[in-house]
């Protein structure tokens, strides 16, 4: 059995015993993390050589080794509460941290028989970062936590940080960070000849290489502890992760590299006002003068965002539902941007039931931020159909990362492009031919659907339900436009 394997069949063996006591997989991530940090800095404060002090005295890893009983939970809970003050990447692991684990003896246990018996330090970033990552994504199974909506099939982000090919000299951001899936891919690729870097291209890829931004706090404590348990940051340095929601302003800091899958959730309850001064309905109003459109659509808003922050040069690959494609209003608007203003030359069609979100229909975006010009930027848009009589489930049929080969193969970066070839599932579209169609649609099929003509073979009642959902929606969205389009008609007739 290997390191890694033995060590997630032991941290998952406690997640059961606490199971009974109504802690879910992500919630016992959650102590886990907490604890492993404690442990890990004791390590580093009683190793021989060159010792460091991480965390204060008052909340050592001996005080939970030593407490009993009651005074265990107090001690506990005063640790938390204190680290939740630190700054920097102490005061994003342990930011609101509470402990959920009431029984007392289960603590010690998870304390002294799991925690303890492991020298976390010696153990490889590999091992003890692989292990978390698996925990990670055993919590996305859990499906009454929602945490799925936080994770994105590892094949998916490999094929895409595959494309964009990231490197040393890059800055990558996602402002939709999740567990880190994004930044941990990027920052794996860029480091794969670490052996040829300088001492100041080694600390770029530690310390400055990839920087997230996460609204939950919980799920902004796991990716904080991913990135460390991969060697990315340190333990007393400034956080890596921002707790934050990254819509409500213009951060001021560009990237080369944007790799997000941002929520999927259409509404928000905030409405981003653009340049455009359209007068917003909602309550809550933001105005943001480098967003060109008003629209409470979140996804809208992760695009002009990402607009926003990514350098001139800088390159995007983003997970985006089929909704952006087709919808009326700002969505063409901003559709209409991206095709003149950057060079949006491929989408990725992904396919259904590879999301833990069921029905979801989502593609890929990839684009390259290009400076102000007279001339559309986008020449073709390349789409690869991988929806199209694609069938994956994810148990008995799930997406691996083999499923995108021939994607990634024809995809070529760069000045390539001009080599790529047309096939069955890969074919261009001239920035003349989009610009022609009804409010600039992106959602563009040309196979024949097999499963339309296959009564035997229709996808599963959930999936044809939230398919129907969405088609509603979308329509609902489409109408909404046409009435506030009426309404500022009508109004100037009356000046």
């Amino acid at each position: 059995m290997s390191e890694t394997r033995r060590l997630v069949d032991k941290l998952w063996s406690y997640c059961h015993v606490l199971r009974d006591d109504g802690v879910g997989t992500i919630e016992y991530t959650e102590q886990l993390t907490y604890l492993l940090f404690l442990k890990m800095a004791h390590e580093r404060e009683t190793r021989p050589l060159r010792p460091e002090r991480i965390v204060p005295e008052s909340c050592s890893w001996q005080r939970l080794l030593d407490a009993e009983g009651d005074d265990l939970e107090v001690a506990y809970r005063h640790i938390l509460e204190e680290l939740a003050r630190q700054p920097g990447t102490l005061g994003t692991i342990y930011r609101k941290a509470q402990n959920r684990i009431q029984d007392p003896s289960k603590l010690k246990r998870l304390i002294k028989d799991l925690i303890d018996k492991e020298n976390w330090s010696a153990t490889g970033t590999d091992v003890k970062g692989d292990a978390y990552e698996e925990l990670l994504s055993k919590g996305a199974e859990d499906i009454k936590s929602g945490a799925g909506q936080y994770f994105t099939p590892r094949a998916v982000i490999q094929a895409m940080v595959d494309c964009v090919r990231p490197t040393v000299r890059d800055t990558v951001v996602d402002p939709a960070a999740g567990t880190g899936g994004f930044l941990l891919a990027a920052h794996d690729h860029a480091a794969r000849n670490a052996e040829t870097l300088t001492p100041a291209e080694r600390t770029h890829l530690r310390d400055g290489f990839v920087h997230g931004v996460e609204l939950v706090d919980g799920t902004a404590r796991l990716a904080a502890m991913n990135l460390l348990l991969h060697g990315i940051g340190t333990p007393t340095g400034e956080s890596l992760i921002d707790v934050k929601d990254a819509l409500i302003a213009d951060p001021g800091n560009r990237y080369s590299v944007v790799l997000s899958n941002p929520p999927f959730g259409r509404k928000s309850s905030l409405t981003m006002v653009g340049a455009d001064g359209r007068e917003a309905d909602e309550e809550r109003a933001i105005s943001r003068t480098d967003f060109r459109v008003t629209t409470a659509n979140k996804q809208l808003n992760f695009v002009q965002h990402i607009a926003t922050i990514l350098a001139i040069h800088g390159r995007a690959a983003v997970v985006l539902p089929d909704n952006v494609l087709f919808e009326g209003g700002a969505g063409e608007t901003l559709r209409r941007r991206l095709l003149h203003d950057f060079d949006l030359h491929t989408m990725l069609r992904l396919p259904t039931g590879i999301f833990y979100a069921q029905g979801v229909k989502a593609n890929v975006l990839f684009f390259d931020k290009k400076p102000a010009a007279e001339r559309p930027w986008t020449d073709r848009l390349w789409i690869y159909d991988l929806r199209t009589n694609q069938h994956f489930t994810l148990k008995q049929n799930p997406l691996s990362r083999t499923n995108l080969d021939d994607f990634v193969a024809s995809y070529l970066p760069g000045k390539l492009r001009s080599e790529r070839v047309e096939t069955e599932r890969f074919k261009p579209f001239t920035y003349d031919e989009l610009i022609a169609r009804d409010k600039t649609n992106l959602d563009i099929t040309w196979l024949r659907d097999e499963s339309l003509e296959d009564m035997d073979n229709l996808p599963a009642p959930e999936v044809l339900a939230r398919e129907i959902v969405d088609d509603l929606t979308a329509a609902l969205v489409e109408f909404e436009a046409v009435a506030a389009a009426l309404e500022a008609a009508k109004g100037v007739d009356q000046l």
